[in-house]
């Protein structure tokens, strides 16, 4: 399989990358790892008429902490962020992604602009209430938004990124002192798309939110603090919004009941590293 034609970009600043974008606007695609969109181009799925690769530009990359928690640059790989233990949700769900030589190319901020519902990282930054940060070049300069994960993902495969803007970072917020956090999913073999799969924190205080992965068309994230510590309620609570899909792999029953088995897994698991930290 071959990918359909294309005019292909190799900016070497930031500059240069977001001028070739405002000047091919919605028919570019980035390439970051391109560990989804490769195999896309592949398949015909998408044709874009334009590719801008950015791993040439500078200052696009690195895991930093900052007061308040972790930014993650566009060109930092899956495998970078799960080494730096930046963040314990965050290295817990990269572990649950793909295989090692995915997460040698793919990155953390391409994940989430891909918006994968099945995805983990989508899930992990809505439960933390982080943000995407963009750039596009307005008026001779480079003009930054922060966009909510509230309103980044927008559906399937779709997030609040517009034409000739690019993602240059993501911020994940710390957890609260004293809170725990726990990651469980289910895939049919090691290394594909979850079934389903919960995200959760919980606080020393009680506050508990979760977001769950593959059962709507973005992250679906319900707090879950008034049930606290009854996890097998929350799990209902959980259950009762989600909207799955039937298709070849599962079917909506299956999943809405999944989650609802991983939800209360998940919490049970987060509670007890809370209460554990807090000992």
């Amino acid at each position: 399989m071959k990918p359909p034609p294309f005019t292909y970009h190799a900016p070497r600043d930031l500059t240069a990358a977001l001028r070739t974008l405002r000047e091919v606007g919605a028919g570019g695609k980035v390439l970051a790892g391109g560990q989804s969109l490769i195999p896309m181009l592949n398949m015909r799925l998408v044709a874009p008429a334009h590719l801008v690769d950015i791993n040439r530009v500078a200052g696009l990359g690195g895991i930093g902490r900052e007061p308040g928690g972790v930014r993650v640059g566009a060109l930092a790989r899956h495998a970078e962020a799960e080494r730096s233990g930046a963040h314990p949700l965050l290295t817990r769900a990269l572990k649950l992604v793909a295989h090692p030589v995915i997460r040698n190319r793919g990155t953390v901020v391409g994940s989430l602009v891909h918006a994968d519902p099945a995805a983990e990282l989508p899930a992990v930054l809505a439960v933390l209430g982080g943000s995407v940060r963009v750039a596009r070049w307005q008026d001779g300069a480079a003009v930054e938004r922060d966009i909510p994960a509230a309103a980044f993902f927008a559906g399937p495969m779709e997030s609040a990124v517009l034409p000739g803007e690019l993602a240059v970072s993501a911020w994940f917020p710390s957890l609260a002192p004293g809170a725990g956090c726990a990651f469980a999913e289910v895939s049919r073999r090691h290394g594909d798309y979850a079934l389903a799969g919960v995200c959760a924190v919980v606080g020393p205080a009680g506050a508990a939110r979760v977001a769950c992965v593959g059962v709507g068309p973005v992250p679906v994230v319900v707090d879950v603090s008034a049930h606290a510590p009854d996890w097998a309620a929350a799990a209902r609570a959980v259950r009762e919004e989600t909207e799955p899909d039937d298709d070849i792999h599962a079917t909506a029953a299956y999943r809405r009941h999944l989650v609802g088995v991983l939800a209360e897994r998940a919490l049970r698991e987060a509670a007890q590293e809370a209460e554990n930290r807090g000992a």
